[in-house]
């Protein structure tokens, strides 16, 4: 792959990108033919660095092909026109940068991509001081099984039988300590005291 690089062209950018879209991934020798013919001031110039780069490889026009033609923008001259009333207009003057790249077809490097890392033992230490950091689980709540239920039935059985022996023993216990009273007997009316007077 060789390249070509043309500065400070006063063309501008945006009218030279329209023909440098035009030639991006064409055969050479096609590209130079087909700039010979377009009416364009920047089409002149990109031919002269397209042929300029297929020179700098010592290539043949027919075996290689464009791989990129860029336009970079670049200084702006700045010039004056008189106006009305004694004023001043500016004029922006653009220029810019051509590169074009030649090469075989698909000769286009690819990115390089740096080798991944292992990340394994970073990822051990990471684990290793989390778990340090980390709070300790509770152990979580055991499944109940099917047997389960029968078993706590027969627990709470054993639980209340107990308590019910213990009320019935107290019941006893208040029986025998309370002495039975005899039922109170009536009082019988006392006979009227008759005077002996009037007997």
């Amino acid at each position: 792959m060789s390249r070509a690089l043309v500065k400070f062209v006063r063309v501008s950018p945006t009218k030279a990108r329209l023909i440098a879209r035009e030639v991006q991934g064409m055969n050479a020798e096609l590209a130079l033919a087909s700039l010979d013919f377009m009416p364009n001031k920047a089409a002149g110039i990109i031919s002269k660095a397209i042929a300029s780069a297929v020179a700098n490889g010592s290539y043949e026009p027919e075996e290689v092909e464009v791989l990129s033609c860029r336009v970079d923008k670049a200084a702006v001259m700045k010039r004056w026109r008189p106006r009305a009333r004694g004023s001043a207009s500016r004029i922006l003057k653009p220029t810019s940068h051509i590169l074009v790249e030649v090469g075989k077809a698909g000769a286009q490097e690819a990115p390089k991509t740096a080798p991944k890392k292992e990340t394994k033992p970073v990822k051990a230490k990471v684990e290793a001081e989390t778990a340090k950091k980390a709070p300790v689980k509770k152990a979580a709540p055991k499944v109940k099984t099917e047997a389960a239920p029968a078993k706590e039935k027969a627990e709470i059985k054993k639980a209340v039988a107990p308590k019910a022996k213990s009320t019935a023993k107290k019941a006893e216990a208040t029986t025998e300590e309370k002495p039975t009273k005899a039922p109170a007997k009536k009082a019988t009316p006392k006979a009227k005291k008759t005077d002996k007077k009037d007997a």
